[in-house]
């Protein structure tokens, strides 16, 4: 039985014999450091309000909305999402304040410990294909779609 978490499969490397590295057969996403249960794969779309850590982004130089009506910004684009008016990755392509609005708000793999403790934590309790509640961060406030 193999060690790894559910999905992941060892390869070796055609480029670099003798090397290995672990495909994940669901996501499709590669490492070259095994993973662990506490590895995951989300994209998500942020809405930033005057009080995130960094109140701009790449659609907005300043961002003066409320707390409140970031929130509600949120709401409307889980919506949105749930009844099936526009899917994640197209919204978040065009609506999210951060960068990785330009991937459809994928941001790939990432272990525990590297994001904030909020997204972590939200993204771990979500089965993959699920999309969260709103999640607030230093950030701002997210939609999050476990990918992996």
């Amino acid at each position: 039985m193999s060690d790894l978490p559910k999905g992941w499969i060892e390869c070796e490397s055609k480029s670099k014999p003798g090397v290995k590295y672990y495909y994940n057969t669901v996501t499709k996403a590669s490492l070259w450091e095994k993973p662990t249960s506490n590895t995951y794969r989300a994209s998500h779309l942020l809405v930033k309000h005057s009080q995130s850590r960094n109140p701009k982004s790449w659609r907005q130089p300043k961002i003066t909305r409320s707390i409140d009506e970031a929130r509600s910004i949120i709401d409307g684009y889980r919506q949105q999402i749930v009844i099936g008016q526009v899917n994640f990755e197209q919204l978040a392509s065009t609506e999210s304040d951060c960068s990785s609005a330009s991937r459809g708000g994928d941001l790939g793999v990432f272990r525990s410990g590297e994001m904030q403790i909020s997204f972590e934590e939200a993204t771990a309790r979500l089965s993959i294909g699920e999309l969260s509640e709103p999640v607030y961060s230093d950030s701002g406030i997210h939609l999050i779609l476990r990918t992996g």
